[in-house]
């Protein structure tokens, strides 16, 4: 075991380099190599999780994950343009528009231009598009891949924004953004006149039949894993997964365990690692459909790390564990990136968060910048 995680770092930091040179990009991405491409990018991040977070869940799941099978590692700096600590607005429109922005900023920059993200830029190029959430889908990290506003709480605001996009799929609590409006407004009704099937019942997702589904399942933000949500998110992230794969012309798909966060902000080791658990049930599920595919990029990481989380106690064989925290809020540390997949050796190394994004497109392939910038 121990010479198997030896050859692992050798080969992430062999590649060190390569990922120095993204950094030092010129406006252009000449510099990355030309290497085959992706079909299919799905973006799974866990908001809040840090490495602590990660092992915690790892610890009580007796001491492995099916994160584990992803075998090129690296970190990201999430730092914002105003605050070193960073909120899910400002990390979120890193990873999705390759541009660091403000704290709570929604896919604007730091004078509020709208910026294409990299589900923006894939729709464009005729591939299917899907969010998939714990939280309300208009929250803040969802959001970043779909909306452009200046403030993360314009919620109403974010929830017109996905009517003017052609995402296929989208998942999450929120209903009350879209059909109980200060406007007066129903959004449903354009979306259902739009073809899509809008569903308001957890139970009736894997159901559809549809090509495009809102899944507006929760009138606010979903429960937590157990106080009634159960499986909602690796079977969301099934139904969506099939679902975008009808297009013959491949997806891109981010997936958030939003609540993760949620129990560090509150200090609560249980709910941290129920929801890592149920994050990484997800993952599980993602990476059997990538190596079936065998054409699917998957990327795991997180947009920062919340509560500033260690670990003081624990016992593989019983599954437990004991945490401290320092902090109700975020941290400032480099949280973890997996890669699996065509293009994974390419999230070796330490680099920005926005090296995401450029990464992401790379292995997609969208090199001319007319189409893509």
């Amino acid at each position: 075991m121990k010479t198997r995680g030896l050859i692992i770092i050798t080969l992430c930091f062999s590649l060190f380099g390569q990922a120095q040179d993204s950094v030092s990009r010129t406006g252009t991405e000449n510099n990355i190599r030309k290497k085959a491409t992706a079909k299919n990018i799905i973006l799974l991040i866990g908001d809040g999780m840090g490495v602590a977070q990660l092992y915690a869940g790892m610890v009580v799941n007796n001491g492995h994950l099916n994160i584990e099978q992803m075998k090129h590692i690296g970190l990201s700096k999430t730092y914002s343009t105003n605050d070193f600590v960073t909120d899910s607005g400002a990390a979120g429109t890193a990873l999705a528009t390759g541009q660091k922005t403000y704290k709570r900023a929604i896919g604007v920059s730091v004078d509020t231009i709208p910026i294409k993200s990299i589900l923006e830029i894939a729709e464009e190029n005729n591939k299917a598009t899907g969010l998939v959430a714990t939280s309300t889908i208009t929250h803040a990290t969802p959001a970043s891949f779909i909306a452009h506003q200046p403030s993360r709480y314009n919620y109403e605001e974010i929830a017109e924004d996905f009517l003017k996009t052609d995402i296929e799929v989208f998942i999450g609590g929120g209903l009350k953004h879209f059909n109980d409006r200060k406007d007066g407004q129903d959004l449903t009704k354009t979306l259902k006149a739009n073809g899509y099937d809008v569903i308001v019942n957890p139970d009736d997702i894997v159901n559809s039949t549809s090509d495009k589904i809102a899944g507006l399942i929760y009138e606010d933000s979903p429960p937590k894993h157990s106080q009634g949500r159960g499986d909602m998110l690796p079977q969301s992230a099934v139904k969506a997964m099939v679902t975008l794969n009808r297009n013959p012309n491949g997806f891109f798909l981010m997936i958030e365990g939003s609540q993760i966060d949620w129990g560090a902000h509150k200090k609560n080791t249980d709910y941290v690692v129920e929801e890592m658990l149920d994050f990484d049930k997800t993952v599980g599920e993602v990476l059997k459909f990538a190596e079936a595919d065998g054409n699917t990029l998957v990327i795991v990481t997180a947009d920062h790390e919340t509560g500033g989380m260690t670990i003081n106690e624990g016992d593989i064989e019983k599954g437990e564990v004991k945490a401290k925290f320092t902090s109700f809020d975020h941290t400032g540390v480099m949280v973890p990136v997996f890669a699996y997949g065509p293009g994974s050796e390419d999230f070796c190394g330490i680099y920005e968060n926005t090296e995401i994004f450029h990464k992401m497109k790379q292995a997609f392939g969208f090199n001319d910048l007319k189409k893509s910038e």
